[in-house]
């Protein structure tokens, strides 16, 4: 019998994503009898450059929308601009017949902004640097 090898591994591989994202959802199709995996994404562009400055990279799924990353600039906080981003990313999900949304952020990051947004903690994990933590969060929508 032959034994199978396994590595370890530190650069982006897009075979070994490929492999796994197709067998996995696979497995999944088949359980759940659905496909309704998509990318979910709002973006912040500047009027006069089209650039994008920041917004949100996400996901849906099985009725569960996944925000993955969430980023503006410094010069666009404070303004009311990120609460827009983010009710523009649970009106998609919600359009999409998502009922519960997650996210995770860092400690020093934005845990704050989230409650404020209604968003709830249900985990955090100690993380470095030493104090800080990964805070697990979601929101019925």
């Amino acid at each position: 019998m032959k034994t199978n090898l396994i590595e370890v591994g530190n650069e982006p591989n897009p075979e070994l994503e490929e492999a796994i994202s197709v067998g996995l959802n696979a497995f999944n199709d088949q359980i759940t009898g659905s496909n309704d995996r998509s990318p979910l994404t709002v973006i912040v562009r500047d009027p006069n450059t089209k650039e994008a400055l920041g917004g949100i990279i996400g996901r849906s799924s099985l009725g569960l929308a996944f925000l993955d990353l969430f980023h503006l600039p410094d010069a666009l906080r404070g303004s009311g601009l990120g609460t827009k981003v983010l009710k523009a990313f649970e009106d998609e999900a919600r359009s999409r017949g998502c009922r519960s949304a997650v996210l995770y952020t860092i400690s020093f990051q934005a845990p704050g902004f989230y409650e404020k947004n209604g968003w709830i903690r249900f985990g955090e994990i100690a993380c470095d640097p030493e104090g800080a933590s990964r805070v697990f969060m979601s929101k019925k929508l």
